[in-house]
């Protein structure tokens, strides 16, 4: 691991267990066992550091639907992305304390978010082809999403707060979240 990433990687960590604003750039270097001026040779600033780590977390999001099947009916496809989705956040806890604090920051920059937005793509065009064949209400794509997003950000809050993890409860998540937005 490099620098630069040993840096991303513990600032991810620490932001994640102690907040935004209780995780000085100072605590960031002692974590990382680099000096200020290192960080500060990759990162402007703090908020920089943080939309690096808010893009490169959507970046892996994205990767995880590169090889999505869109040959398999719109409702298989809708039920791999949310479980995909959901996954990818339980093996990632870190990356979903990190988004969850993030969610309404304006640190996060309108280039962060454009970014971001490139992650939820298969969705977006899925959403759009399931209302184009009518298998998908015809609600505005951004309202269903949202939707979706605060589906999968209630499951995980719940999940993380659970002591016994039970696999037929993100199998009941999906069939309620689909059974929600079919036509």
């Amino acid at each position: 691991m490099n620098k630069k990433q040993r840096i991303l990687s513990s600032a991810l960590k620490i932001l994640a267990e102690q907040g935004l604003h209780n995780t000085p750039m100072s605590a960031i270097g002692k974590a990382a066992t680099t000096g200020m001026g290192t960080i500060y040779n990759y990162f402007p600033n703090k908020e920089a550091l943080i939309n690096e780590i808010y893009t490169d977390i959507k970046k892996q999001e994205s990767l995880l639907f590169e090889n999505f099947d869109s040959n398999k009916p719109i409702k298989t496809q809708f039920e791999n992305y949310f479980t995909i989705a959901v996954t990818f956040f339980i093996d990632n806890s870190y990356y979903f304390a990190f988004m969850e604090q993030m969610q309404a920051s304006p640190i996060i920059t309108e280039n962060s978010k454009e970014e971001g937005r490139k992650a939820i793509t298969p969705i977006f065009e899925l959403l759009m082809l399931g209302k184009q064949q009518r298998i998908i209400k015809n609600i505005d794509i951004e309202e269903i999403l949202m939707f979706i997003g605060g589906a999968i950000l209630s499951y995980l809050r719940w999940y993380y707060n659970q002591t016994e993890k039970n696999q037929t409860s993100l199998e009941n998540q999906v069939i309620m979240v689909w059974d929600a937005i079919k036509e």
